[in-house]
């Protein structure tokens, strides 16, 4: 019978040691020997544990899918932090389980890089109505980008038909009655100012026939 550990257990310390070497520092790889019950190595061990240690891993193990490997799962550190956590059970030809591999992602500087992003471009509170009432091109970016929005338009794909359908919808809202205001749209969406009064033009009058249809 073929030797059991320097074919299973022992003989995956290389794939082990590639996987930390990659997510360095930020994942914990450990190599648990069901035979031993025993730590056979551990990479970037930010748990305190060290080979040779007690597993405490083993005994009947649970169905861990065609791949032999159990999803991720969430762990908590000794120290708190959140662990992201996958193990792959390791087996001999016999389809005997030997150990398992076991990655433990620390993702607590993800859920931190999370927050920080989240207090930057969260919005804790509406603007305020007083402070916006007089600006014209605050409202048409706005409107503009709403319109996008709502019909999950591209502002560079959009077709004539569709600008013509955005220019009404901004008219219907009384857009248009500030001088300037063709000149913002056309550097919005990248047309002549031309062009907004032809798309005005066109809106007007299929709003006319709509009416008197």
């Amino acid at each position: 019978m073929a030797c059991r550990k320097p074919c299973g257990v022992s003989g995956r310390k290389s794939t082990a040691a590639a996987i930390s070497t990659l997510f360095y520092p930020h994942a914990e790889v450990v190599l648990h020997d069901l035979e031993t019950g025993l730590i056979a190595g551990i990479w970037n061990a930010f748990s305190g544990r060290k080979p040779g240690m007690e597993s405490f891993v083993g005994g009947e193990l649970e169905e861990a899918g065609e791949a032999g490997v159990y999803s991720p799962y969430e762990k908590t550190g000794e120290d708190g932090r959140r662990l992201k956590s996958v193990t792959a059970v390791l087996k001999d030809e016999f389809d005997q389980a030997l150990g398992l591999l076991c990655i433990n992602m620390d993702v607590s500087h993800f859920d931190a890089a999370a927050k920080l992003l989240s207090a930057f471009t969260g919005t804790v509170a509406p603007r305020p109505p007083s402070l916006f009432s007089g600006d014209w091109r605050e409202e048409i970016n706005t409107a503009l980008h709403d319109w996008l929005r709502t019909h999950g338009l591209a502002l560079t794909a959009l077709k004539k038909a569709e600008r013509v359908a955005l220019v009404a919808a901004l008219d219907e809202r009384g857009l248009f009655q500030t001088r300037n205001a063709v000149d913002h749209l056309a550097s919005l969406i990248g047309a002549s100012r031309a062009s907004i009064y032809n798309y005005l033009a066109d809106a007007r009058r299929q709003n006319s026939k709509d009416m008197t249809s």
